[in-house]
């Protein structure tokens, strides 16, 4: 299923005779474009490759909301663009999908609400404009957990009205994780080379953990957030999710930077790396001081694939502190609350932006009331609350987003310092829950995402093993700005622990 004949638009039989077989599941951006530049691939080849896999594999998963039309004309570009010289960068040619949460000019944006089917956005969101820049093949939009899991306190991850259930491609009848659920599912499937997600917490790393592939959750400020529909602007970021670290790095050299239009970005450093892959090390684990946050107990499969962690990074030559995580309890407390002020402010000024649509929660409340969809599979009890909570000129939320980050950012930088780290790991997941409805996600039981999603740091999720057919990832974290430095140790130790396998798309277990 995964081995995939290149050769539909070879020239000649003795051109399509030399045409690789292509195995998708362990193709990686390099290696896609040294196969381009050798002319032994085409991005239309490729693109189209993707394409048939989305008209073949995702009708079990529901992973893609939506194709772009164009997307066999932008790949057309991008080999007149290879022929002529002009390639634009490590992108240009390869395909993407993109969270259904990110405008996308021409294409419909939903947020996988169907308040907001009435009209796509005019102009692309800085990080697609970026993508273009790139050259990369915007090949569609990926279903998510709907309003990124921020309409109900008992929602399933993974269901949108616009896209219904997305399934986890390892067993069908398990979650995917959300809120960027279509991303992770539709990459593991092979269904895109790389896809973006966004992350308030643990909505890239979650799904990637979930589904057996890297997620990057960048520093805050590093990646714009203009035209992506929000929760909260002290945590949303958007980040690149793939099978292989290099492809997450080489994504995030061209996703980043700063934009005039989002505030954030105005702290980007002026020494950021303008190329992560070339600083991704295969002995980077050697020297490196990281600590293990074990969260040892609640799952033993979880246990097992840490402890085998461990011995992974001390063969590759790093020291490994045992470390546990202070203040959790009490930036946790503090998060939900600031998140619904700033979902307050942050959402009605983006749907001010899109024609058409409701302009308030109020009435996005109203519309879901009214349709026969919406509350299907459950309510909306955090847009309810959202109607009552203090604005964000209210001392009680400046003092709730205050306590939150500052905590938050002492828990890694005071537990860094004590034990002078370069990172620190823990497992990103457990085993997938099975998919059910009315009570939320019962099974989910463990994540490690808070620390840096609500700091600001950055967060790699890699592959790390199985229980059973389910993947477990695990996570590193780091400083803000940071990011050079986790997705290099995360390399390093994808390369030692290769564990990853395609998924076999098993009903259940």
């Amino acid at each position: 299923m995964l081995a995939i004949a290149i050769a539909a638009a070879a020239p000649s039989a003795e051109a399509s005779a030399a045409r690789p077989q292509l195995d998708l599941d362990s193709a990686t951006i390099p290696g896609l474009q040294a196969l381009m530049d050798r002319g032994r691939l085409t991005s239309v080849e490729l693109t189209t490759a993707y394409l048939d896999r989305i008209r073949t594999v995702d009708r079990r998963i529901h992973a893609v909301l939506a194709v772009d039309r164009t997307a066999l004309s932008q790949a057309a570009a991008s080999d007149r663009r290879r022929r002529t010289g002009h390639t634009r960068g490590p992108l240009d040619g390869i395909p993407v999908l993109l969270k259904d949460n990110i405008d996308t000019g021409g294409l419909d944006t939903t947020a996988g609400s169907r308040a907001l089917l009435a009209a796509p956005p005019a102009v692309d969101a800085t990080v697609v404009r970026r993508l273009r820049a790139g050259g990369a093949v915007i090949l569609g939009k990926t279903n998510l957990s709907e309003w990124a899991n921020f309409r109900s306190t008992n929602a399933t991850s993974g269901w949108s009205g616009v896209g219904g259930q997305t399934n986890n491609p390892y067993v069908l009848d398990r979650n995917p994780c959300g809120s960027s659920s279509g991303s992770g599912a539709g990459v593991a499937a092979s269904l895109a080379q790389v896809a973006i997600g966004t992350e308030t917490d643990g909505s890239i790393v979650c799904p990637a953990g979930n589904n057996g592939v890297v997620g990057h959750k960048p520093s805050l400020g590093l990646v714009s957030r203009t035209g992506i529909a929000p929760i909260s602007a002290e945590q949303d970021t958007a980040g690149p999710m793939a099978r292989h670290v290099v492809d997450a790095a080489i994504t995030m050299s061209v996703l980043q930077g700063r934009d005039r239009e989002d505030p954030a970005t105005a702290n980007y450093p002026a020494n950021q790396p303008t190329d992560y892959a070339k600083l991704l090390r295969p002995g980077a684990l050697r020297g490196a001081r990281i600590g293990v946050w074990r969260q040892a107990g609640i799952d033993p499969d979880v246990d097992r694939v840490v402890a085998r962690s461990v011995a992974t990074l001390r063969a590759g030559g790093a020291t490994v502190v045992e470390v546990d995580m202070p203040y959790r309890a009490e930036f946790g407390a503090a998060e939900s609350p600031a998140l619904l002020s700033e979902f307050t402010r942050d959402l009605p000024a983006y749907l001010a932006r899109r024609p058409g649509v409701p302009k308030t929660i109020a009435g996005l409340v109203e519309f879901n009331r009214q349709d026969p969809v919406e509350l299907s599979r459950f309510g909306q009890e955090l847009f309810e609350q959202a109607l009552t909570v203090p604005g964000t000129d209210d001392p009680a939320y400046r003092q709730w987003r205050a306590t939150a980050t500052s905590l938050a950012r002492r828990s890694i930088d005071e537990t860094m310092a004590a034990h002078d780290l370069d990172a620190i790991v823990s497992p990103t997941n457990g085993p997938a829950w099975r998919t059910t409805y009315g009570l939320g996600d019962q099974g989910f039981l463990l994540e490690s995402s808070g620390p840096a999603a609500v700091s600001g740091y950055p967060n790699v999720a890699v592959p790390a093993g199985y229980a059973g057919e389910l993947p477990i990832g695990i996570s590193f974290f780091a400083g803000r700005w940071d990011d050079a430095t986790v997705l290099s140790l995360a390399a390093a130790y994808e390369t030692a622990n290769p564990v990853r396998h395609p998924p076999r798309y098993l009903p259940t277990v």
